[in-house]
């Protein structure tokens, strides 16, 4: 089949979920035999046209210069390359700034839209923004050929919110082996002794709350915070808080670091609460992490009973205080890891 996927700043991922998930996806879909395509942003740092058998369609991105209103013309431009290819299939990832031009969606390809998490709930956006993406997110329910949901509560949502049945297709990630704590050197980390977190650092996946609840415990080790500081609300947390307790490293993608990170840390702390599955928490439990994570229904219709939970600093705080003796934890990271491979 000739498949287009779009919806992501492009790949190699260099940015998030959906570009992890484009990267691995597309590359299997082309060893498979299928014609893939995989839109990019002409921002991207990797400016060639094909990757491990995929092809790689560069589309204007105006977002360095007009911010989020930049992605409405980026998808714009997807989309109307788009309509010039003859795909049979077009996967939509995400609605936020596509679904206003199903319009002009090809009518000829099936339109399929991964529906992620519920974008509208994001703290990080306005009111006026809030309420346009959950009208962008009533527009992909109504007009897409087909919908996709990563989580099982996304599917009761679409269910109930828009009568739309969707397909769950859940996340999956490789259980990590070959481990090597060279790999800490360059942070000057010792197996055993950090504890990590790995986001986009947004007030949605709560890092000021495990920030101000790893300072309240009693942990003398360093929380290891992995993620992008580009933005003003990660550039104020790193003015506020980076100390010798709080080591913020800036973004990472290689998945060799990032899974050595995971393996060898005391804790990994996962605070996303806005919905979806996210492939960082999946990759953490492949890693055999003991996790402790915000309590919503997303994060435990992952986790189940493999993790610990907490709903504020304080929480985080005495759950860092409690260890937790070795058994115990190791029956949770074998079922965790059986958990990673179900998903």
């Amino acid at each position: 089949m000739r498949i287009g996927i779009l919806g992501t700043r492009g790949i190699p991922n260099a940015y998030g979920g959906f570009e992890q998930f484009a990267e691995r996806l597309s590359s299997s879909l082309a060893q498979k035999g299928h014609d893939v395509f995989v839109y990019s942003s002409h921002l991207h740092s990797y400016q060639a046209t094909t990757w491990h058998g995929v092809n790689v369609i560069h589309c204007t991105d105006w977002e360095n210069i007009l911010g989020t209103a930049g992605q409405f013309i980026y998808d714009w431009n997807c989309i109307t390359d788009a309509r010039e290819r003859q795909f049979d299939i077009l996967l939509h990832l995400g609605y936020t700034s596509d679904s206003i031009w199903h319009q002009r969606w090809p009518r000829s390809a099936i339109n399929i839209v991964n529906m992620d998490g519920l974008e509208w709930k994001r703290s990080k956006y306005s009111r006026p923004t809030q309420w346009f993406l959950k009208k962008a997110e009533g527009l992909a329910a109504r007009y897409a050929s087909h919908l996709i949901s990563d989580s099982i509560e996304i599917r009761k949502y679409l269910l109930r919110k828009y009568n739309r049945e969707s397909t769950y297709i859940p996340y999956g990630a490789d259980i990590f082996k070959n481990a090597d704590e060279s790999y800490l050197n360059p942070f000057h980390l010792q197996a055993g002794q950090y504890s990590l977190t790995i986001a986009r650092l947004e007030r949605e996946n709560n890092i000021e709350m495990i920030i101000r609840g790893y300072l309240l415990s009693q942990n003398a080790d360093p929380l290891v915070i992995v993620g992008s500081e580009i933005t003003p609300f990660a550039k104020k947390m790193k003015k506020k808080y980076a100390s010798g307790k709080i080591k913020f490293i800036g973004a990472l993608f290689d998945k060799v670091v990032l899974n050595n990170l995971r393996y060898f840390s005391k804790i990994y702390v996962h605070g996303h609460s806005a919905g979806g599955t996210n492939p960082s928490l999946l990759e953490a439990m492949s890693c055999g992490c003991r996790i402790a994570s915000h309590d919503n229904v997303f994060t435990r219709a992952v986790l189940e009973n493999q993790a610990e939970y907490f709903s504020n600093a304080r929480e985080l705080s005495a759950l860092i205080n409690d260890p937790i003796d070795k058994n115990t934890l190791k029956t949770r990271l074998i079922k965790g890891k059986r958990l990673t491979w179900k998903k």
